[in-house]
């Protein structure tokens, strides 16, 4: 089984990397829907599934046992705590079922015992505002210090998000099988060279 987990700041283009690889390998993709079978597991919107999984717990002291989240009595983090367990297990099972690749939600920490292909994609601040400024739709009218202050407190969140599972600071290239910088670089013709390094990588992993 192969599978290739993407980590991403905002505006980066890690959901385009991880599209087109997904693409050019021939894995299943799994991005959104994860987001979805959460939502309809648990009975929720999809936008508060997204708001929880891109901003971490509200809740001060987590605890873990067996890899699933549990909390002092606090009826206003279940819901929380019910799309985070939902999370892992939603990803384990997608993982199971054959050659994939996973972008965010922490995939890489939670499927590390199947011993992905960790990437991390990343960006000067400048290229991401410009990149966030054209994927924008007309409706939005955010200034580029708007952006800037949006792309920090997203990020903000998935480090925090992934603080819950794991001591390994997001981000932090140990982390990671192979980081990208993404700044002035068309990510269509990266993929190529990308699509070569993951089979050699888990060809000589399987050796």
């Amino acid at each position: 089984m192969r599978i290739i987990t993407i980590s991403r700041e905002f505006g980066s283009g890690g959901r385009e990397v991880g599209k087109r690889l997904a693409d050019a390998l021939g894995f299943a993709y799994y991005d959104r829907e994860i987001v979805s079978s959460i939502a309809e597991k648990c009975d929720l919107d999809e936008g508060y599934v997204e708001n929880v999984l891109r901003k971490g717990l509200t809740v001060n002291v987590p605890l873990t046992f067996g890899h699933s989240f549990y909390f002092y009595s606090d009826p206003t983090s279940e819901n929380e705590l019910k799309v985070l367990n939902t999370q892992q297990q939603i990803i384990r099972e997608l993982a199971g079922q054959g050659d994939c690749v996973m972008v965010g939600r922490c995939s890489g920490v939670i499927l590390e015992s199947y011993a992905p292909l960790r990437l991390f994609v990343y960006a000067d601040m400048d290229w991401k505002v410009r990149r966030c400024r054209e994927r924008a739709s007309d409706s939005e009218q955010l200034t580029d210090r708007d952006l800037e202050k949006k792309i920090r407190q997203i990020d903000a969140g998935r480090a925090r998000h992934q603080r819950l599972l794991t001591d390994r600071k997001w981000g932090d290239r140990e982390g990671y099988d192979l980081c990208i910088n993404t700044t002035n670089v068309e990510i269509r013709k990266i993929i190529p060279g990308l699509k070569e390094l993951a089979l050699c990588w888990f060809d000589q992993r399987n050796a």
